[in-house]
Order: C-alpha cells, then sequence, then structure tokens
C-alpha cells in the first residue's frame, strides 16, 4: 500500500502495540529488540556501533537525517542495526560533508526504516514495559504471524557475529597496547592512536595467553553488543589477565571485568542510550556529561566481597558507572570517553590508562 507516494509501513511491538507509518530506506521485515535513542544527532555513529548489533533503534529527537551522512562519523565498517525508527526524516540535506543522503545509506545497506510514527509514544511505551522484541514491515503480514516471530529477535552471543575475525595491528610509537574487540568502536582506536600507542586488535575470543603473547605493555577492552553472560570465553580470559598487565575496560569490558572479579550484571529496563547521561566521580565530585549505549549494568549489591572499589555513579538513576580494582592497575566505565557520539568530557580517562602504564612499566604502581 502507498501514504503519500511511499510505502506503508508498520512497526509492532511484542505487547501488541501497533505503529503505522511510512517506508524510508529498504523494504521488507526485520525483527529485533526496540530501544530509543535520546542524542539530538549522532545517528550514523549509532547506526554504525556494533553495539547496536540486531536492534531496531528508535530516535526521540523528531528531525534525523538533515545534515546526510558522511566519511568521518562510521564506528565500523558498516551499521549492524536491523531496523531504524524516526518521527521525520530529511529528504535534502545539507552539510559541507555531506557525501549522500541517509535513506540512501540505508538502502545501501539494507536496513529498514519507518518513518511518520509518533516516536515520543513509542519511546513512553519502552519506558513504561521496557525494552521489548519488535518487527518493522512493509510486507502485508498480519499482526498475529508477526508476534508469532518474535523469537527472531532474540540475538545468542551477539559478540562473536561483531568482533574482528582476524588480528590486525596499527602501528604507533608509545606503549603496546592489545585492543580486545567485542564489538569495538572506532573511535576506541583513534583515542589510543592520537596518544601514540603501538595497538594490536584482536578477537573477542582470544584467550590470555594468546593476548599476553604480544607482550603488550597494556590491554584495551572494547564495547560491545548483548549481555555479558553470553561471552565466559571472554570472562575467562580477563581472570588470566587481571595482575598481569593494566586494563582499561569501556561499556560490556567494565561489565566483564566485573563478572571476571566476582560481581553479577542484570539487564536495566530499557537501557541507557544517548549523549546526555551525567555521571559523578566518587572520589573527585567530578561530573561528566557522557556519550552511552548499553542494557546491562554491574550489580552494585554484588560488589560486597569484590576487589572491586565504586568510583563513578549515574546521577540519573544512581547506576554504576565506575569501578576500579583495589589492589591490580585494572579500572573501567560502562560509558564512551571516547564519545563518537556525544560530549568529549571523558577523553582524560585515555590520558589516565596511558598514565597507569608508565607507571607499571617503571614501577611507580602501588599495589593496595
Amino acid at each position: 500500500m502507498m501514504l503519500n507516494g511511499r510505502r506503508k509501513a508498520r512497526l509492532v511491538l511484542q505487547n501488541g502495540l501497533v505503529f503505522e507509518g511510512v517506508n524510508f530506506g529498504a523494504s521488507g521485515t526485520r525483527l529485533g529488540e526496540v530501544v530509543f535513542n535520546t542524542g539530538m544527532t549522532g545517528y550514523q555513529e549509532i547506526l554504525t556501533d556494533p553495539s547496536y548489533y540486531g536492534q531496531i533503534v528508535t530516535m526521540t529527537y523528531p528531525l534525523i537525517g538533515n545534515y546526510g551522512v558522511n566519511v568521518d562519523d562510521v564506528e565500523s565498517r558498516h551499521p549492524h542495526v536491523r531496523g531504524f525508527a524516526v518521527r521525520t526524516f530529511c529528504e535534502w540535506p545539507s552539510h559541507h560533508k555531506l557525501i549522500d543522503k541517509l535513506e540512501s545509506y540505508l538502502v545501501q545497506h539494507d536496513i529498514v526504516g519507518i518513518a511518520g510514527i509518533d516516536t515520543r509514544e513509542l519511546t513512553k511505551a519502552i519506558r513504561t514495559v521496557g525494552a521489548m522484541p519488535g518487527a518493522i514491515t512493509t510486507e502485508d503480514i498480519p499482526v498475529e504471524a508477526l508476534l508469532a516471530r518474535m523469537d527472531e529477535a532474540l540475538v545468542p552471543d551477539a559478540v562473536k557475529r561483531v568482533t574482528t575475525q582476524t588480528v590486525y595491528r596499527a602501528p604507533g610509537p608509545g606503549h603496546r597496547v592489545v585492543l580486545i574487540d567485542y564489538g569495538m568502536k572506532a573511535g576506541i582506536l583513534r583515542s589510543l592512536l592520537e596518544r601514540g600507542c603501538d595497538v594490536i586488535v584482536v578477537p573477542a575470543t582470544s584467550t590470555a595467553e594468546d593476548v599476553l603473547r604480544w607482550k603488550p605493555h597494556g590491554v584495551m577492552l572494547s564495547n560491545g553488543p548483548g549481555n555479558p553472560e553470553d561471552a565466559p570465553y571472554a570472562v575467562e580470559a580477563l581472570r588470566g589477565l587481571i595482575g598481569k598487565v593494566p586494563i582499561f575496560g569501556i561499556c560490556l569490558g567494565h561489565q566483564l571485568i566485573a563478572l571476571a572479579c566476582g560481581a553479577k550484571t542484570r539487564k536495566l529496563k530499557f537501557g541507557h542510550r544517548g549523549a546526555n547521561h551525567p555521571v559523578k566521580d566518587l572520589r573527585t565530585g567530578r561530573v561528566d556529561i557522557t556519550s552511552q549505549n548499553h542494557g546491562y549494568v554491574v550489580d552494585a549489591d554484588s560488589l560486597q566481597g569484590t576487589p572491586l572499589e565504586l568510583t563513578h555513579i549515574n546521577l540519573n538513576d544512581g547506576t554504576v558507572e565506575g569501578l576500579v580494582h583495589k589492589h591490580e592497575p585494572v579500572f573501567c566505565v560502562q560509558y564512551h570517553p571516547e564519545s563518537r557520539p556525544g560530549p568529549s568530557d571523558a577523553r582524560y580517562l585515555f590520558d589516565e590508562f596511558i598514565d597507569l602504564m608508565t607507571r607499571v612499566r617503571e614501577g611507580r604502581f602501588a599495589h593496595a
């Protein structure tokens, strides 16, 4: 069916709620977990962030696509979302870096989009009920038939689907860092290279022995999609690395450190996804506005009895945002200090990682 010259599209949630709009991007049917992002800009970085693998993302800001797409705002080789939902998309974008329209980009990468829906109502539904499976379709499929397929939205062990399959090196003159790719955003690699690091990127399934074979001065743990408990191989590898090399973890890497140290994680009702989340450093009182994208967090109550100390909290809901090991050179944060998209408040954490590696190499790290 055509509507205002465009094919009709529907977004169907697992609870039976249906949103009708028009199709933009590719056509067909896609299923995935439906989540929302509160960023006003940064849609290209969001589309290409591997942490969104298997998800249908809706943007709460009403106008998306007004600056098109460019070659600089990509965080991986291709988009990872299964669907994209917006209130209004811009058909005639304008920007000095523009190389294509958002709609053409979605068509090129076979991503089904829906526009013209009430994204405020959709966001309220997710906040009330929680993130849930859903389907975007341009096909004449009965709602009941789509609801019967919601299991297709589940993505077991998403990390193995987005990690690099081969080891590769980005050379630099400084500290040798092994970056474990659980679904890495390119901004993490850029941040290390900007600080002169000699970076070796390895697959998520790498063992502790695989990592230590490179004789690294430090190990960087990336972000990634899904439930951290679905990656026991990563937890086991970290248990073999803690105490042997300085470690800095981001997002999923942060959660995996917690699991490796005996803490637990839990799923948030609707996650943290946006570029305006306030995080407080409990040690200094400093508050950073941060970029976030995750559906799971470390359970604060489970930290008791572990060697981890709480360092940062989310000022919106009090959840865990940062940890440090009490005895070893290991620290981690739930948010994205590399931003991409979002504010640059927390980029100093990469400098702290460089300083930590330097102190360990010079024998100046004091074990508690």
